[in-house]
Parts: C-alpha cells; sequence; structure tokens
C-alpha cells in the first residue's frame, strides 16, 4: 500500500513539474512581449498608429512606382484597381517573417545577462520574437482593411481560413527563428548574411510583380519561385483576401511541409547546441 502511495507521488510530481514549467515559460513570454512593445513605441507621438500608417505609405510608394514605371497591375489577372490590395496584403505577409526572423537571430545574444542569472527555457526568447511580430501584423491587419474599404472589396467568409494561415507562418518562423538564434551564437557572420538573404528572397517572392510574369520566366527560376515557401503563404493570404476562394490543396499542403520542417529543423539545431550557449554568449 505504502509503495502505492510512493509511486503515485512519483508520477504527480513530474507532472507537476512540467505544468509549472508550462506556466513560467508563459508567464515570461507575456513579460517579453509586453516589453518589446513598450520599448518600441516608447516616445513616439503616433505609437501603435505607425503599425498601420507604414505599410500603407508602403503600398503607396510601391503602388506608384510598379504601377506607373514597371506597369503592374495593367495586365493580366490583377487589375489597377486591386494592385493596392494585392501589394499590402504580401507586403505585410512577408514584413511578418522577415521582421521576425531578424529579431529572433539576434535573441540569445541580446538575452545573455539574463541567461546568466536566470533558469529558463532558451527557446522562449526566439519564440517571443516571433509572437511579437504576430501583434505588430495585427495592427498591420487595420491598413489592410482600409484600403479594402477605399477599393469597395468586401470581405467574404473566406477571411475565416486567417488564422490557419497566421498559425502555419508562425510556426515556419519560429522554426527559422530557433535555427537562426543558435547559430548566431557560434557564428556572428550570419546576422549579415541573413540580411542578404532576406533581400534576395524579397525579390524572389511576387510581392510587388504579378504571378502572371511567373510564365514568362525560365524553368528553373520558375521551380525556385513555386518551392519558395514565402510564395506559398502569400497565395493563401491573397486566395482569402483578394480572389475570394479556398487555397488549393497545392498551396496549403506546401504551406503545412515548409512549417513543419522549419519547426524540426528549428528544434533539432537548437535543442543539440543550446547546451553550449553559455560558453559563447
Amino acid at each position: 500500500m505504502a509503495d502505492n502511495v510512493e509511486s503515485q507521488k512519483a508520477v504527480a510530481k513530474p507532472a507537476s513539474h512540467a505544468k509549472n514549467d508550462f506556466e513560467k515559460d508563459k508567464f515570461i513570454l507575456k513579460q517579453l512581449v509586453t516589453k518589446d512593445f513598450k520599448i518600441k513605441y516608447r516616445r513616439s507621438v503616433l505609437g501603435v498608429a505607425w503599425s498601420v500608417l507604414n505599410p500603407l505609405l508602403m503600398m503607396i510608394v510601391m503602388s506608384i512606382v510598379f504601377s506607373t514605371i514597371f506597369a503592374q497591375g495593367r495586365n493580366g489577372s490583377i487589375t489597377p484597381e486591386m494592385y493596392p490590395l494585392y501589394l499590402i496584403v504580401g507586403n505585410v505577409t512577408f514584413s511578418v517573417m522577415s521582421e521576425s526572423t531578424n529579431q529572433a537571430l539576434m535573441s540569445i545574444i541580446w538575452a545573455s545577462s539574463l541567461l546568466k542569472k536566470v533558469k529558463v527555457h532558451r527557446w522562449v526568447f526566439p519564440v517571443q520574437k516571433v509572437l511579437f511580430s504576430l501583434v505588430n501584423f495585427a495592427f498591420s491587419l487595420v491598413a489592410v482593411a482600409l484600403v479594402m474599404l477605399w477599393f469597395h472589396v468586401m470581405p467574404t467568409w473566406h477571411l475565416i481560413l486567417l488564422p490557419v494561415c497566421l498559425l502555419l507562418l508562425m510556426c515556419f518562423c519560429m522554426g527559422l527563428g530557433m535555427m537562426l538564434s543558435a547559430l548566431a551564437v557560434f557564428f556572428r557572420d550570419i546576422m549579415h548574411l541573413w540580411t542578404v538573404v532576406i533581400t534576395a528572397w524579397m525579390y524572389l517572392t511576387p510581392i510587388f510583380w504579378t504571378t502572371d510574369y511567373i510564365s514568362q520566366m525560365a524553368h528553373w527560376i520558375q521551380v525556385l519561385v513555386v518551392v519558395n515557401p514565402m510564395y506559398n503563404y502569400l497565395q493563401f493570404m491573397r486566395d482569402i483576401f483578394l480572389f475570394n476562394t479556398v487555397p488549393s490543396a497545392l498551396t496549403f499542403g506546401l504551406c503545412v511541409f515548409w512549417a513543419v520542417l522549419a519547426l524540426a529543423i528549428g528544434y533539432t539545431v537548437f535543442h543539440k547546441t543550446e547546451h553550449k550557449f553559455i560558453l559563447y554568449i
């Protein structure tokens, strides 16, 4: 009887410990996201309004440049009236990945003083940067809504798929963020290399150029564009915001594939190297 009681306590103790760890990580994530939010908008006159104005201003400038000089949105499936919405949806979606990975890349290095003093799961720091980018994205959606209102584009029931797309995109960014944050601890050149990668990635992704041009590209470039993870996430977003349709099975499947692959690789790299962080930060 006594042995049974002891065994039950032994089982209950790890479960209780795991629950406490989860609550602790959740609290830390919340505090870090709140801290970043306050720091970003501290002493700013417009505050969070910048998260709405920035994508709007970028859309206006890029619409003028690419619709007049490069004739984007004049031919093909995207009309001139729809091009600004096409542009802003692509821009804010790509910005989530760009901002979150750039911030996550430095998260372990920036948290070095805290890691030396407090025992905490290290994955919290790159994940927190991704969650903070999601907060900014929420404000950016206000800008998207304003553009839809301006051009009389009515939202449809397809927008209920937005949380699905965001979940997959966040998983993809978390995986990338964990991998980059781990690599940056040992190879500081990653900080400079990633800037170049993001720039090249942006031009390879149909943010300001329309997908009608893909068929005119060389075959190997077409393959690069279609297997580009952000191409699939942008297509998902535009399907539900712009084209009012359910994303194709291929688009959805590739979004899931890239999210799972990035998480698997990111977590593996992070888990295998995190015990050495303290020696390099």
